[in-house]
């Protein structure tokens, strides 16, 4: 049976709650996927799984060489403040880029991997990243709440930087 990913990636994520091995594995191959496709975050339904759960790279974020992967299993937006515009892409939706307005910082609730519940608080880029995330896990990509594409200009900055 061929999954349609277009389809899951507009269908609401069911919330997790068996915390065992395959929700492991799941987080540890969404990690591996997410490095392997160079993204910054990646949602269990990008990779056709219905489940609330979302994987992080700090490392980048955080302009760093150690890798560290946030993992955050039915995560959920409990505050948000201000607002900033930034270039988002996404690996579901690859080659492009747009301009979308998301919340200076928010504080989500969520659990880990064994179910243990803990919040994290983000600003700037963690903040974008959290809400580009928890959105996929809602059917809602960023391409829907883009208010300008950025795909030409995005091209023109990988390419001044030689990429």
């Amino acid at each position: 049976m061929e999954i349609d990913k277009d389809a899951i990636l507009r269908k609401h994520a069911r919330k997790v709650d068996k915390f065992d091995e395959r929700l492991a594995i799941l987080l540890d191959d969404m990690a591996e996927t997410m490095r392997a496709g160079d993204g910054v975050g990646l949602a269990a339904p990008q990779v056709g799984v219905l489940k609330r759960a979302v994987v992080i790279d700090l490392g980048i974020i955080e302009q760093s060489e150690e890798p560290k992967v946030l993992e955050l299993v039915n995560p959920e937006i409990v505050s948000s403040e201000g607002e900033c515009t930034v270039i988002e892409g996404c690996l579901s939706v690859p080659g492009r880029s747009g301009r979308v307005v998301r919340p200076e910082k928010v504080t989500v609730k969520a659990q880990d991997r064994n179910g243990k519940p803990f919040e994290i608080t983000g600003e700037k880029m963690l903040a974008v990243c959290l809400c580009h995330e928890i959105d996929h896990l809602d059917g809602i990509l960023y391409v829907d709440k883009m208010i300008e594409d950025a795909t030409e200009e995005m091209k023109r900055r990988q390419e001044a930087k030689g990429k």
